[in-house]
């Protein structure tokens, strides 16, 4: 654990203005929004410290860029902003003062140290420069007591435990391991007794009471990271086992005499009457990867078990969902879904029947600005596309080598960023960024496919 006490963290998360995000606003999700078509975008990125992190404004962004591979800011007039380690404020340096400056340029370098001290992927410095500013941006989300926040925005300012599993897969993946443990370490403890999360939390850990259902697919998600978290050397696995076996005995137990689990909210976080493909994927990651965790830690019962259970999903899956090219559920008018590139590398073994649906439900979900929709049966503005869902297609096209299609996800994603580089939730029919940015689901898909275009993501679990 960081060295600095998560509550004086999480008191300081604040807007550049000084408006207080942390603020309980239950009106919106990031991927079911009820803004206005589209959501504007309100902040354009991050600078923080261990102690406090506040939202850069697309206004005060403009003109203005970061020192490499750091979170200090260089404004047009060669003004520096940052804030000292200790500060629960940012601090502006103006122009001739060396004292000050100096300061900024420590700050700065102790950015640096943070990146090296890991691993920065990428093959050349225009993909290291992203890696490094999304494993920033991740690390300013991440509290001090292993929250991960969706963004630093006053409707995604939650721990979405899908999210953090996928941010603590990318800090795995970079030899960040302390901060993959302390997130993973934030899940455990926001568990539930029966082995499943709500769908979000304020970041000290309470569950954000607005009446929405918790979202199956954690107690896949969560298994998965951890597993990951292990194959990158990450230690503290035995501690992370008994919230391991929870939730893969909740998998196990969800499963209906069709095989699968019931319908629900999915990643879309909108109920399904019928079971749907995020949560039934999610959840074959999660139970292949108890099973091997389990193998590894001698216990053999629970393995068996839950290598039998993920047998089960994995041939109800493909009896319910392949016919119709996996659709959002098994009704065969649901659509084609982003999802089914959870059943792709790195969350299932390569499977060429799924890579040659993956390339057709690329091409189904394009939306007209080239980004992608998450269903073919999306209802909310159709001009409008996801980076989250962009990234997942560029993740399994790196995972699977096919680094032509991964390139170009890439060149895409990062023509539409904002001005200080950060990923937006959504991109406009004009192609400009809207939403929250940086969103750290996105940054982390795409930490993992530069990874994985370098062979450093552990193999799939199977």
């Amino acid at each position: 654990m960081k060295s600095t006490a998560g509550k004086a963290r999480l008191s300081a998360v604040l807007g550049f203005a000084g408006v207080l995000l942390l603020a309980c606003a239950p009106i919106s999700t990031p991927a079911a929004s009820r803004y206005p078509d589209p959501v504007p975008l309100r902040t354009s990125g991050l600078t923080g410290s261990g102690d406090a992190v506040f939202s850069i404004s697309p206004e005060r962004a403009e003109g203005a860029e970061y020192l490499p591979n750091s979170t200090v800011l260089k404004l047009a007039d060669d003004g520096l902003i940052y804030v000292p380690e200790g500060a629960d404020a940012p601090v502006s340096i103006y122009p001739g003062d060396k004292a000050g400056r100096n300061s900024a340029l420590a700050a700065a370098a102790e950015d640096r140290r943070w990146l090296e001290a890991g691993v920065v992927p990428g093959r050349d410095r225009f993909e290291r420069d992203i890696a490094a500013r999304s494993l920033l941006n991740l690390r300013l989300l991440t509290l001090d007591n292993g929250a991960s926040l969706a963004a630093i925005d006053e409707n995604w300012d939650y721990v979405w435990p899908r999210d953090a599993s996928w941010t603590a897969a990318a800090f795995a993946a970079t030899g960040h391991g302390e901060e993959s443990r302390d997130i993973l370490e934030f899940l455990a403890r926001t568990q539930g007794g029966d082995g499943t999360w709500q769908a979000r939390y304020y970041p000290g850990g309470r569950p954000v009471g607005d009446g929405r259902a918790y979202q199956l697919d954690a107690s896949g998600w969560f298994p998965w990271a951890v597993r990951f978290h292990a194959k990158s050397g990450g230690e503290g696995i035995e501690k992370l086992w008994p919230a391991v076996e929870r939730a893969a005995d909740a998998s196990a137990a969800s499963l209906g005499r069709d095989g699968l689990p019931p319908g629900g909210a999915d990643y879309w976080e909108i109920r399904t009457a019928r079971p749907n493909l995020g949560t039934s994927a999610a959840l074959l990651a999660g139970l292949r990867s108890a099973a091997e965790i389990a193998r590894e830690l001698g216990h053999r019962e629970k393995a068996a078990r839950y290598a039998g259970a993920a047998s089960i999903l994995a041939g109800a899956v493909e009896r319910e969902f392949a016919p119709n090219g996996y659709t959002r559920t098994p009704w065969p008018t649901s659509g084609r879904d982003a999802a089914v590139t959870f059943l792709a590398p790195p969350f299932a073994p390569y499977d060429q029947d799924v890579r040659d649906e993956l390339r057709r439900t690329e091409s189904v979900l394009r939306a007209p600005n080239g980004g992608l929709l998450p269903g073919e049966r999306w209802s909310q503005e159709p001009t409008v596309s996801w980076t989250a869902e962009s990234a997942f297609f560029m993740l399994a096209a790196s995972a699977t080598d096919d680094r032509k299609r991964a390139d170009r996800w890439l060149r895409w994603l990062a023509a539409h960023r904002t001005e200080l580089g950060a990923f937006p939730e959504k991109v406009d029919a004009d192609g400009s960024p809207k939403a929250a940015a940086p969103l750290a689901w996105t940054d982390a898909a795409v930490v993992l496919a530069l990874a994985a275009g370098e062979g450093r993501l552990p193999p799939p679990p199977g």
